[in-house]
């Protein structure tokens, strides 16, 4: 049976609806639903393009590792990353003082993918790949324009959540 997740942008009032990719990605899907909901402060990618993402505190253990990666996800990927505090704690990636991205114990990144073209990369790192873990099936253009907007009018004050769906 397949389980389904609700994301949202809170502020903006938009919402879509994924599915968890069980098959493709066992060990993350579990953490993931284990440790929801989850939400925090919303972030528009810099380099890899049409993303929109949330850092949170790590919360799989043990760690998932890879399964089912990608450094190119296409609209609609609902993708988890783990960083480690020395991976994504650089002044030059801006992130406030208090972010999650300055925690000792490092961070996890849940992103959603709403248009074509992105690439994987950074500058300090080179190749960061991802795991996908869910599809979006319902509200991708919805979440799109919104995460436009992010782009276009500035994050501040908005936050990306993630939650268990009906």
């Amino acid at each position: 049976m397949t389980r389904y997740i609700t994301i949202s942008l809170d502020k903006r009032g938009v919402s879509c609806r994924a599915a968890l990719l069980d098959d493709a990605a066992p060990r993350t899907c579990e953490a993931v639903w284990n440790a929801l909901p989850q939400s925090g402060q919303a972030y528009h990618a810099k380099y890899a393009r049409n993303e929109v993402y949330t850092l949170v505190r790590p919360f799989a253990d043990p760690p998932v590792g890879r399964e089912n990666p990608t450094i190119t996800p296409i609209p609609g990927d609902v993708v988890y990353f783990g960083f480690e505090p020395w991976e994504i704690g650089n002044p030059a990636y801006g992130y406030d003082d208090d972010s999650e991205a300055h925690n000792a114990e490092g961070a996890t990144d849940l992103a959603i993918f709403y248009g074509r073209n992105n690439l994987l990369i950074n500058g300090d790192a080179g190749w960061v790949p991802g795991n996908v873990f869910a599809t979006i099936v319902e509200g991708l253009d919805e979440m799109a324009a919104a995460a436009q907007d992010l782009w276009l009018r500035g994050v501040e004050g908005e936050t990306l959540s993630f939650r268990r769906a009906d």
